[in-house]
């Protein structure tokens, strides 16, 4: 019998079983990378954006199709990390929006649902490129389109637009040379099937694990304090030793720690030759010495009343909690100032750089976990400024900053798209605290153009790719626009990267060296680079950053 309509029960479980096949697989997804760098993310992003929503969904206990889509979509917006993230939450999005006005969905609502996710993702991305999600999500709304004219039954649409859906991103790498290069489908195209036949299998009533899902949300929220008081059944812990008059047989063992067993929990019974020691949480520690005292005598004896400790601890916590939102109150409080800066950075020697520099707040991510558009928005809250600049300093970064400026009102926040940590440098290091934040910004954006940057790190796989054949091991040299140079020596990858990067107009070069380089190499290094390019002016700091062993910039 054909199958009409979806109830607001049904798409929630099948949210779930989406989220819960993508977590499965993301790093099969992560391992799509066109770069075969150990930073792979696409998989990671995405499954912590949908993992987000799934924390909103799973606390809906009766679902309606309205409530689920605001889940749904502010679960996904606020978590979305990385471009396939925000690209993700914003299908979502316009998905829901298609979906929310109906008790129940059929093959009409869903196509035009699909076919509103794909024009919502479409316009976030300000220059769309084909062979990505973004071409994956358009050819499954077209051919859902399509299918509604000639089909009401689900049982038949779904699989359909599905199978349509895999054509589309088999076909990615003849759209994308860069994937054909590769050997790979994109990625984010893929993350997004994984979602579909998750859900699909939960319409088909597969059984699923949820157990991941389960795990990413939590269970229900109770107020601090009321976990741990509830869980102290018994309010003493007492210990002591016996020092034995008797034999203890293993028989009287079983018995006492019977015994101790039916007056509390947490047992410890350890016997020796000559003592037994004892640990137990008890209401009436008497009754264990009472008992105990038929073996012999006893000996460093303590007893602590865990409630009281408990309290005491619950005061300490309230104490502190009171102070810090005291001083968030305070921060509040405090007059905004004009301009405030926040940036993305990737190791401790980066942020102290940024500091140096006045920036108000660090973001602490970049390559290796990007931050999400919550972390953006919280990062917003925590700056007293009119106009806040936005420094990603990432290009998988970039996206999520722009969705948190989209959904902040109460401040004018600028986003500046630098894609490298340098790239940020260079553009706080050309503010001009007199001018207003426009004309702040068209320098800025004007500054990083010049600042050619570069990282160097190892492959995890092999590939080809830049014309260049890529063996696991490998040192890579990563520019703005591909892969430079590979080898086996950092520094030797790092000479060449500098060779192809500079030029006669060449003034500074900058070296950011990671956790993997020890400072005195970096500083031998700096002099060898130095006398390479006796005419410009090397600079080498520590960045602290983890993967990369060198960030390089050449202005």
């Amino acid at each position: 019998m054909a199958t009409k309509t979806i109830n607001a029960e049904m798409m929630k479980k099948m949210f779930l079983a989406g989220a819960a096949n993508i977590e499965a697989k993301k790093e099969f997804i992560n391992e799509l990378n066109v770069f075969p760098v150990p930073d792979g993310d696409t998989g990671t992003n995405m499954t912590l954006t949908i993992m987000s929503a799934a924390k909103e969904v799973t606390a809906i206990e009766k679902p309606d199709m309205m409530a689920l889509s605001k889940a749904i979509s502010s679960g996904s917006l606020r978590g979305a990390r990385g471009n396939s993230g925000v690209i993700l939450s914003q299908l979502l999005r316009g998905f829901t929006k298609g979906i929310r006005d109906y008790k129940e969905i059929d093959v009409s609502v869903l196509a035009k649902a699909a076919m509103r996710a794909k024009e919502t993702a479409y316009k976030a991305v300000m220059k769309p490129k084909e062979g990505t999600i973004l071409t994956v999500a358009k050819g499954m709304a077209e051919k859902a389109e399509e299918l509604a004219e000639s089909t009401d039954d689900l049982d038949v649409f779904i699989p359909e637009v599905l199978k349509y859906g895999e054509e589309v991103l088999a076909k990615t790498p003849d759209m994308l040379p860069v994937l054909k290069e590769a050997g790979v489908v994109d990625s984010g195209g893929q993350g997004l099937m994984e979602v579909l036949r998750g859900a699909y299998d939960a319409y088909q009533g597969k059984e699923i694990d949820y157990s991941a899902v389960a795990a990413s949300t939590g269970t229900t929220m109770v107020k601090p304090g009321e976990q741990a008081q509830a869980d102290i059944k018994f309010g003493y812990c007492t210990e002591f030793i016996i020092m034995l008059e008797k034999p203890f047989p293993e028989k009287e063992e079983q018995e006492f720690k019977a015994y101790l067993s039916s007056i509390g929990d947490s047992i410890v019974c350890v016997a020796d030759e000559d003592i037994v020691k004892i640990h137990v949480h008890t209401n009436d520690p008497g009754l264990a010495i009472q008992k105990a005292l038929t073996y012999g005598q006893l000996s460093r004896m303590k007893i602590d009343n865990m409630r009281e400790e408990h309290q005491e601890k619950l005061i300490k916590d309230a104490e502190k909690l009171a102070a810090q939102q005291a001083d968030e109150a305070a921060k509040k409080a405090a007059p905004r100032k004009p301009m405030g800066f926040i940036a993305v950075s990737i190791g401790e020697g980066m942020n102290e750089i940024f500091r140096e520099l006045g920036v108000d707040y660090i973001i602490e991510g970049g390559q290796t976990m990007n931050p999400s558009t919550e972390d953006m928005l919280h990062a917003i809250d925590e700056v007293a400024a009119d106009t806040i600049f936005i420094f990603p300093n990432n290009k998988n970064i970039i996206l999520a900053a722009n969705q948190a400026k989209d959904l902040t009102t109460d401040k004018e926040i600028i986003v500046i798209p630098t894609k490298t940590a340098p790239q940020g440098i260079t553009a706080i290091i050309n503010f001009m605290p007199e001018q207003s934040p426009q004309e702040n910004e068209a320098a800025m954006c004007d500054e990083i153009l010049n600042v050619k940057t570069g990282q160097v790190t190892y492959a995890v796989r092999d590939t080809h790719i830049d014309d260049k054949e890529i063996h696991e091991g490998n040192i890579m040299g990563i520019a703005d626009d591909g892969i430079l140079a590979v080898g086996d020596s950092v520094e030797m990858v790092v000479k060449e990267m500098l060779a192809e990067l500079t030029d006669e107009d060449t003034e500074l070069i900058s070296l950011y060296y990671g956790l993997d380089v020890l400072e005195e190499d970096a500083v031998r290094f700096s002099e060898e680079i130095e006398a390479l390019y006796p005419e410009v002016d090397v600079d080498m700091h520590f960045g602290g950053q983890p993967i990369y062993y060198y960030v390089l910039s050449v202005e």
